[in-house]
């Protein structure tokens, strides 16, 4: 689960999140928010939490998964604030909330228990973001149609998911869902978006998925979108007939082959993140189109082992 929701903030929605990050006092510069009565614990499997950040610290320690998964790990280049601090930095982080998945199990070197952070998801409401200049993945993709065509449904987006490479396993993927499902119940969510990423800046590289997505899994009427016309990479490289299906499913990482077995489309065009060495595409998923099994076992009714 090494995909990730990654790139850099351009234009006007940089300058309005940098002006209000630099109005404020620290170097993280956010007040972790109240959620009212939603329990910050989201989840839980066994040694394993995912509960949603409730100090700096916790934004911090998801900062620094991020920078040893994304940076260390995955070679993407960062800035030289994010090198110094060794930590994922980026504006968006202060309005958005952190859910965290912590290992109550794991040791220190020295074989004491130390919990740690092994993974994490970013989620940013539509009313917060409508409040600081908009979506992130408005940078890449042209989402105000989409937005504008279902304005009495509350929009989620998903962004910067990473996990340790030592727990990417269902179980791990599962809690993340458990809490994504708790946080959208308790906040009446009725579609999320988000960015997901192929690695590599080559669509040629690529072709087999992206044509897949492009012929299968495309957002069609007020549910469709696409990249920003300067932006714009076609996904339409192989002719449906000529698709490989086994090929193409085996192609895709294994994050947006999970939001395709619950229902999501994908918009039309893919985008380079040359930062981060990734091919992006726009995952566009209604709640409405997750299938009841996939709803029912991620309740936060349901009880975990």
């Amino acid at each position: 689960m090494a995909i990730a929701f990654i790139g850099k903030p351009t234009g006007m929605i940089r300058t309005a999140l940098q002006a209000s990050f630099r109005a404020l006092p620290k170097p993280l510069q956010r007040a972790v928010r109240d959620h009212g009565d939603l329990d910050p614990t989201l989840g839980r499997m066994g040694s394993l939490e995912a509960r949603l950040a409730i100090t700096k610290k916790d934004i911090r320690r998801a900062q620094k998964l991020r920078y040893r998964v994304f940076f260390e790990e995955g070679g993407a280049i960062p800035d030289a604030r994010s090198a110094l601090s060794r930590r994922d930095i980026c504006p968006f982080d202060r309005i958005c909330d952190h859910m965290l998945v912590i290992d109550h199990a794991a040791r220190s070197k020295f074989g004491r228990l130390k919990p740690k952070v092994v993974g994490t998801y970013r989620l940013l409401r539509q009313d917060v973001a409508q409040q600081h200049g908009g979506f992130y993945s408005a940078q890449e993709f042209n989402i105000a149609p989409l937005l504008a065509g279902h304005p009495d449904t509350r929009f989620l987006e998903l962004g910067r998911s990473c996990v340790l490479p030592e727990y990417r396993s269902k179980r791990t993927i599962e809690l993340l869902w458990r809490g994504i499902a708790t946080y959208m119940q308790h906040y009446r969510i009725g579609a999320m978006i988000g960015c997901a990423s192929f690695e590599g800046t080559n669509p040629l590289a690529l072709a087999l998925p992206l044509s897949f997505l492009h012929h299968h899994a495309m957002g069609e009427g007020d549910w469709a979108a696409q990249a920003l016309p300067e932006r714009f990479q076609s996904m339409d490289m192989i002719s449906k007939d000529a698709i490989d299906l086994r090929r193409a499913l085996d192609a895709l990482p294994t994050l947006i082959r999970g939001y395709l077995r619950v229902g999501a489309k994908f918009g039309a065009g893919a985008v380079i993140d040359r930062q981060f060495g990734t091919t992006d595409v726009l995952v566009i998923l209604p709640v409405s189109a997750i299938d009841a099994k996939y709803l029912d076992h991620f309740s936060p009714t349901q009880r975990a082992a």
